[in-house]
């Protein structure tokens, strides 16, 4: 073998694994449903860095390849959940309460067309894919 062919060889091993590696941390998601408008569009694509570690205002994705969810964080464990939502049955309270260790509150940009928190209670961060880093055009 000359040396050109071992350095492309070489190369071509190092950049399967640099994408193997990158699939690991990142994902590309694309935005299916009006939930997080005007923030994102039915259609958009977002990066996302995969994480369970979440804080107040990030954009989470949560479930599995074809079934995500994308959504804002507004409370994580141990804050006051907002107002209008109620961690436990999901009905509209204006009591607040504390989220527990594992469950987050998480809504939709758009609440006239969210399934979010205001309905279906708490999220388990079990469930959370990553954070939203940024929109891919």
């Amino acid at each position: 073998m000359t040396i050109v062919v071992v350095v492309l060889i070489a190369v071509a091993v190092l950049a399967a694994a640099a994408v193997l590696s990158l699939r690991r941390v990142l994902l590309v998601v694309t935005v299916d449903g009006t939930s997080m408008e005007p923030t994102l569009r039915p259609g958009d694509r977002v990066l996302v860095r995969r994480t369970r570690a979440v804080r107040t205002g990030d954009v989470a994705v949560l479930g599995r390849a074809g079934a995500y969810r994308v959504k804002r964080v507004a409370a994580v464990p141990g804050e006051t959940v907002p107002p209008g939502v109620d961690a436990i049955t999901g009905a509209v309270s204006t009591m607040p309460s504390t989220v527990p260790p594992g469950g987050l509150v998480l809504l939709g940009d758009n609440p006239s067309d969210s399934f979010d928190s205001r309905q279906a209670g708490l999220f388990r961060i079990h469930d959370v894919v990553g954070v939203v880093v940024r929109t891919v055009r």
